[in-house]
């Protein structure tokens, strides 16, 4: 498969024919690291755990995708169900496991101070997570949910037993305010 024939295809057909081809888990890799890497950045405050934790996701994902069921939800939803179980266990246990990456023979990362410095850079500073603290608390539920969680809008209004549009009023409103208040400040 050439990477341009799969840049068309959906999430869930790339993880379909990743079964068989590299690339097509590779095409899916480049379309969302970026946002799971900015996921742990929110998360941890740090980058090199981020990019360990990123990393441990996508062998997850690649040593699994044979297992995803796109009746059960989307791609996106999978993959970020994978990154929040090892965020969780990460947590728990006080450090990264890299069981999956050794086991698919993956080395080790080796990330230079310029990565680092651009992998924090997504996480968006910690003054804009030091403002999300003085929302009020429905807006900052709806932006931990969406923004830091990445749960999809119907997951987070069953949730905040609101309605989608709702919950889509609230994160806007707040990172609205997050957004001026930063602005201010510079």
């Amino acid at each position: 498969m050439s990477t341009t024939r799969g840049d068309g295809a959906s999430d869930e057909q790339l993880l379909a024919l990743a079964r068989s081809d590299p690339d097509a888990f590779g095409v899916f890799y480049d379309r969302f690291e970026r946002d799971v890497l900015a996921f742990f950045v929110r998360a941890t405050g740090r980058a090199d755990l981020a990019a360990d934790l990123t990393a441990e996701v996508f062998a997850a994902a690649l040593s699994s995708a044979s297992g995803f069921r796109a009746e059960l939800g989307s791609a996106r939803a999978w993959l970020f169900g994978i990154a929040r179980h090892e965020l969780a266990d990460a947590w728990q246990r006080g450090r990264v496991e890299d069981r999956t990456r050794r086991r698919l023979g993956m080395e080790p990362l080796a990330l230079s101070d310029l990565a680092l410095e651009r992998i924090e850079e997504l996480g968006g500073g910690e003054d804009a997570l030091a403002l999300l603290g003085e929302l009020p608390e429905d807006q900052r539920r709806a932006i931990s949910g969406r923004v830091l969680e990445q749960r999809e809008y119907a997951d987070l209004a069953a949730a905040l037993s609101c309605s989608e549009s709702v919950v889509r009023q609230r994160v806007s409103r707040g990172l609205r305010s997050i957004r001026d208040r930063l602005e201010q400040a510079q």
